[in-house]
């Protein structure tokens, strides 16, 4: 998501979806991959896990964070209906909906989020020349 997000918040054209009241579950790529490793070494594991991170968070501050970690602003709301228009009113609700999902087996289990919050995400992502900096690539 980040990379179909990163120029149009950029150059400050990003913004809310819908209301941006609604509930957005997220979790940062790296997370995902730890839990992953984690379920495999760990025979507590078992079952499905929620594969989220632990900061229940709305659209509205997953839009503010992101932006103000690009020092820019987010004035540019998408109205729901622009997003029912274009991905149909099923792949829409996905987003204009609330959805609240807790990590509860993975940090049941012992897995510590290394981005557990999303300004902690946003300041490791949110670069227009991002470079991974657990990469062993220059």
């Amino acid at each position: 998501m980040i990379q179909q997000t990163i120029l149009p918040f950029f150059f400050g054209l990003g913004g809310r979806m819908g209301s941006g009241d609604q509930v957005m579950p997220w979790i940062h790529v790296k997370d995902v991959a730890g839990l992953m490793v984690h379920c495999v070494n760990n025979d507590k594991c078992s079952g499905v896990f929620n594969t989220v991170a632990p900061e229940v968070i709305t659209n509205n501050t997953f839009t503010q964070s992101y932006a103000g970690t690009l020092n820019r602003l987010a004035i540019f709301p998408v109205p729901g209906f622009v997003l029912n228009t274009i991905f149909g009113e099923e792949r829409a609700n996905m987003v204009l909906q609330s959805q609240t999902v807790v990590p509860k087996k993975a940090l049941d289990t012992g897995y510590e989020f290394r981005f557990p919050t999303i300004k902690e995400a946003c300041e490791e992502f949110a670069h227009l020349g991002y470079i991974d900096p657990d990469s062993d690539e220059v």
